[in-house]
Formats: C-alpha cells, sequence, structure tokens
C-alpha cells in the first residue's frame, strides 16, 4: 500500500517540479544542487523528506547502487526493474515476469504475505562499452 504525500508547500512543489525536468537517476544533493542553482531556497532536509515521502507515495523509483547513496529520478508508472549503466548511468526500465513469479512463490513459500522488492542490473550500456573498444 503507498502512503499518501504530505501537504505541497512551495518547496515540495520545487522538488517534484525539478524531477519531471531532469532525466536519470540523482542524489538529493545533486537535486538540491540543481534547485539552488535555479534560485529556489530548500533546504537538504527538505529535499530528502520530501524524496522519501515521493517514494513511500511511489512517485519515484529509488535505486541503491552498490556502496552509493540513494538516487531518484520520476518514471513511469506500474512496477519495473532497471538496467543501469556503471559508466554514464543510464537507466533503463525493464520488465521482469520471471522475476516477479519467483517473488511471489519464494514469499508464499515462506508465508510471506504482502510482499514487495525491487531490483537493478549494473552493467555497461552499448555506448560507453563502444567507446571502450
Amino acid at each position: 500500500m503507498t502512503a499518501p504525500l504530505p501537504r505541497s508547500t512551495k518547496q515540495r512543489s520545487a522538488v517534484m517540479e525539478l524531477l519531471g525536468e531532469v532525466s536519470g537517476f540523482h542524489s538529493a544533493q545533486e537535486l538540491h544542487a540543481m534547485l539552488r542553482g535555479k534560485g529556489d531556497k530548500v533546504g537538504l532536509t527538505t529535499v530528502y523528506r520530501t524524496l522519501q515521502a515521493l517514494a513511500e507515495a511511489d512517485e519515484v523509483d529509488v535505486m541503491r547502487p552498490p556502496g552509493g547513496e540513494h538516487l531518484y529520478r520520476r518514471c513511469g508508472t506500474g512496477h519495473h526493474h532497471h538496467l543501469v549503466c556503471r559508466s554514464c548511468g543510464k537507466a533503463v526500465e525493464v520488465e521482469g515476469p520471471a522475476v516477479e513469479r519467483w517473488a511471489e512463490k519464494t514469499a508464499s513459500d515462506h508465508g510471506f504475505v504482502d510482499v514487495a522488492h525491487t531490483l537493478e542490473i549494473f552493467g555497461t550500456c552499448p555506448e560507453c562499452a563502444a567507446k571502450r573498444s
């Protein structure tokens, strides 16, 4: 079940608007710097809280790269997964019906209900692979 969004404020609206303008995944600190660069007076704590609320409401995707901080982006509707380039950060939304079946069966086998999952697959995109050659 998704959580409702907190009441809208000027600062929260600025974060949501920026997420609609930028592509790819960005950290809270990157988004904060972009907002400050545009002249928006938004605190870093507000950015973190807004992103957390948006994630809980399933309004943004959250990626947790190994050894890095959480990254956020506004993306398509419906449950999906990501292929992510380690070099440039490009992310491609993909569906994974086999993963869905496996997750449901594994949870059921262990008596779990109301399960959720995330899956990010990290690799090198074709463009970055071609640059290396």
